[in-house]
């Protein structure tokens, strides 16, 4: 059984850049031919494919935040991290990371395996 879990600050300040970490257990995140997402979900709003890193180590952005995002991983502890720089209060969200065999995640259906989601609120 795949589990994801995500960690990282819940409270960062505006125009600084929010990094969080999904730790993978019970699956490689090196194994073929997976990918491994960031989503969010603003309250009062529907999911937000952020971008994704997948078994190779490419990466793939959505296009409203690719120019403040950057997805990257470690293998040796089987993470994978999201940093968002220049945050404003728009980005506060729950902030979800998935695994599937295809993207963008646009639907809880869309991915096989989520993490619960970590709330991250930006104000100053």
């Amino acid at each position: 059984q795949v589990q994801l879990l995500e960690s990282g600050p819940g409270l960062v300040k505006p125009s600084q850049t929010l990094s969080l970490t999904c730790t993978v257990s019970g699956g490689s995140i090196a194994t073929s031919y997976f990918y491994w997402s960031w989503i969010r979900q603003p309250p009062g709003k529907g999911l937000e494919w952020m971008g994704a890193i997948d078994y190779s180590g490419s990466t793939y952005y959505g296009p409203s935040l690719k120019s403040r995002t950057s997805i990257s991983r470690d293998t040796s502890k089987n993470q994978f991290t999201v940093q968002l720089s220049s945050v404003t209060p728009e980005d506060t969200a729950v902030y979800y990371c998935a695994r599937s065999d295809d993207i963008p995640l646009t639907a809880r259906y869309e991915g096989d395996y989520w993490g619960q989601g970590t709330q991250v609120t930006v104000s100053s």
